[in-house]
């Protein structure tokens, strides 16, 4: 039987309580895990973050979201391995369709275009 590769993306709050040492330790913890069990198409860290509301009567934490692609058992074993560890205050792993990916992929590429063809005219002006 063939092996069917989905493409994913999770995100998760860790908890800024113990500095923010202990957070990217954390992070790098789970992008590890990510990287080990799976193909990583890419990871932003978005940092320290202010809550809309309090979570456990913190109001910062440090966001990470990570776009990969694995079979279909490994994202629920990382949703309950997030969920056992208490320094990760919220966690959630979705299924993507391909376009959301590839869009995805394309996105730092097409950035690098735009900004060699604003370039162009300016040598072109000396």
């Amino acid at each position: 039987m063939e092996k069917v590769i989905n493409s994913y993306e999770g995100m998760f709050i860790v908890s800024l309580a113990n500095g923010e040492e202990a957070a990217k330790a954390t992070v790098n913890k789970f992008t590890g895990l990510v990287a080990a069990n799976a193909e990583v198409v890419q990871i932003d860290e978005w940092g320290k973050r202010r809550f809309a509301y309090p979570i456990q009567d913190m109001n910062e934490g440090y966001y990470t979201v990570v776009t990969f692609k694995s079979e279909g058992a490994f994202p629920a074993e990382l949703q309950r391995l997030m969920n056992i560890d208490e320094s990760v205050l919220r966690a959630m792993v979705i299924r993507l369709e391909y376009e959301a990916v590839a869009k995805a992929a394309e996105a730092p590429a097409e950035e690098a275009e735009v900004a060699v063809a604003e370039e162009a005219p300016a040598a072109d002006a000396e």
